[in-house]
């Protein structure tokens, strides 16, 4: 081995354990964040009060979601918390379907209804975080949705796996439906190339 290729491959692995390091540690910051964020939006969900009712109306909404404090100075308005049980799931969810917003929890996609309208529901967040199971759940799975004083359930009636361009997932639907979407498959390494979808139906309608 020349004196060359020597010096080539301690740089490299110099530059490889860097690059390693950097990404550890951001990994554990948007871990310990996404801690605090949890943490804050289940204090909010037990006050008297909830930013809900102002998310619902469309003009409150982006005046809504630059007040709340969080972490950061990310200016995110949480919505509620889902819990699916049979995957011991119970997260919250915040406004918006962006990188930051689901680095710190389950995001509502905009442009679908909130908890308790008439239409379709969407939730979306990592394969690797908050819906790292959701390949396990089966028709007949309960999830319920918490928001302040009001609590919505839901039955799964089928799951699927689609191709992203497949927007007929987020399309209104009649009575309340919910959809959750993760990317898939839930192991790949990189950019996955398909997204898991489940669907329920609002089981307490009067």
């Amino acid at each position: 081995m020349t004196l060359r290729t020597k010096r080539f491959l301690l740089r490299s692995q110099y530059v490889l354990l860097v690059a390693g390091s950097s990404a550890l540690g951001y990994c554990v910051f948007v871990t310990i964040e996404a801690g605090h964020y949890q943490a804050w939006a289940r204090e909010q969900l037990e006050k008297p009060s909830s930013y809900l009712e102002a998310l619902a109306a469309p003009s409150n909404r982006k005046e809504l979601s630059t007040r709340a404090p969080l972490p950061r100075s990310r200016r995110i308005a949480f919505v509620g918390r889902v819990d699916v049980p049979r995957i011991h799931l119970s997260a919250m969810i915040a406004e918006g379907a962006t990188s930051p917003v689901l680095d710190l929890a389950v995001g509502h996609v905009p442009g679908t209804v909130l908890p308790g309208q008439a239409g379709n529901m969407a939730l979306a967040a990592h394969r690797d975080t908050f819906f790292r199971r959701l390949g396990e759940l089966e028709p007949g799975d309960a999830i319920r949705i918490i928001v302040s004083r009001a609590e919505y359930r839901y039955r799964i009636t089928f799951t699927d796996i689609v191709n992203p361009d497949e927007t007929w997932v987020l399309q209104s639907t009649s009575g309340q439906a919910l959809t959750l979407i993760t990317c898939y498959p839930f192991h790949f390494v990189g950019a996955a190339p398909k997204r898991f979808v489940v669907r329920a139906r609002r089981l307490d309608l009067n």
